[in-house]
């Protein structure tokens, strides 16, 4: 793509987020939504690929669907209370709405099945993209609307961790495995946005560094699919026995950062009386966990088969940039003794 075109979709993108992150009107926040949706669009189409076409018309009429239905809310909330303000929102219909909205536009179930679709028809940069960046806006306003119906949210969170963790077990495509890690870790965070929004950002953060680092160790492996990890040892052998560590974070193992979020989480949510929600998202957690162990048993305790091609001892080096790949790593692996710093600021 040319870099002119290429940088002014990615300042639409910035741009876009940045406006729903500053408004406090419901326009305003619907229109830097949509900035955000039409500055992917020809980033996902790039490729020409039967494959990203139909990803991105699939992602395109979902997200239509969400902003559609969120002007809906917005204008319904005006007409009913006479506030356009994003933090006035009373009435339960138009918050409702609204929250049902945001949930398919980030992919939470029961409203997720357009995200594993789509992020298989993409390559691992755009998906990237899709998995962290896209889930910004949405989230801002989420946590601003602050939905006053905890049943509902509840009912999310908790559908999200279980097929979230229930989706992956039986995919062999790697791409289509990180939806549905991104919709069980969207689930642990919306389960806990009306207790701690604090909790909810250092969650969301932490999901990024990881979601970051693991996409980054398969764009630099050229692997889409399970069996092609399998001959990473051969390309990246320090990075192959990092990379089981970094799925392990992100499947909440201590002692890596992924556990932080996790264990904060069901500490908030046992502290609210709700035992029973905690002991079922901890379980949710074991079928997601499983995935990771699949991924890791693939790519670092099994040999490919030893023909030329797997054996062969030279590769060209790589043309990427490992020093974002260095530094997400380190932190994925490397940040749950700042737990204490962590919570303290939470409690700011």
């Amino acid at each position: 793509m040319n870099p002119y075109i290429l940088s002014t979709l990615l300042f639409g993108l910035g741009l876009g987020t940045t406006i729903t992150f500053a408004s406090s009107h419901w326009l305003l926040a619907w229109m830097g939504l949509e900035m955000n949706t039409l500055a992917i669009i020809p980033l996902m189409a790039q490729h020409h690929h039967p494959r990203a076409v139909e990803a991105t018309t699939k992602y395109f009429l979902t997200q239509a669907t969400g902003a559609a239905m969120l002007l809906f809310a917005s204008t319904t909330n005006a007409w009913l209370t006479g506030q356009w303000d994003i933090q006035q929102m009373s009435h339960p219909l138009p918050v409702t709405l609204i929250t049902l909205a945001l949930a398919l536009k980030v992919g939470l179930a029961p409203l997720h099945s357009w995200l594993p679709e789509v992020l298989q028809g993409l390559d691992l940069t755009t998906g990237l993209i899709l998995s962290t960046w896209q889930k910004l806006a949405p989230f801002a306003l989420l946590l601003q609307v602050q939905p006053a119906n905890s049943t509902l949210l509840i009912a999310l969170g908790l559908a999200s961790t279980l097929v979230g963790g229930w989706g992956g077990l039986n995919q062999t495509q790697l791409r289509k495995i990180l939806a549905y890690s991104s919709i069980a870790h969207l689930g642990w965070m919306i389960l806990i946005i009306q207790f701690s929004p604090s909790l909810t950002l250092l969650t969301l953060l932490t999901y990024l560094i990881m979601t970051f680092s693991t996409f980054l160790v398969f764009k630099l492996n050229n692997s889409t699919s399970i069996n092609a990890l399998a001959t990473s040892w051969a390309k990246a052998p320090a990075l192959t026995s990092l990379t089981p560590l970094i799925l392990l974070s992100l499947g909440g193992l201590p002692p890596l950062t992924g556990f932080m979020p996790k264990w904060l989480i069901l500490q908030e949510l046992a502290k609210q009386d709700l035992a029973a929600t905690a002991t079922l998202a901890a379980l949710t957690a074991l079928l997601s966990l499983y995935f990771y162990l699949r991924l890791s048993y693939a790519m670092a305790l099994t040999m490919s088969p030893n023909n030329t091609a797997g054996t062969t001892p030279w590769r060209f080096p790589t043309s990427q940039n490992t020093l974002p790949l260095a530094i997400s790593t380190t932190a994925t692996l490397l940040l749950l003794p700042l737990t204490p710093a962590a919570t303290a600021l939470l409690t700011l």
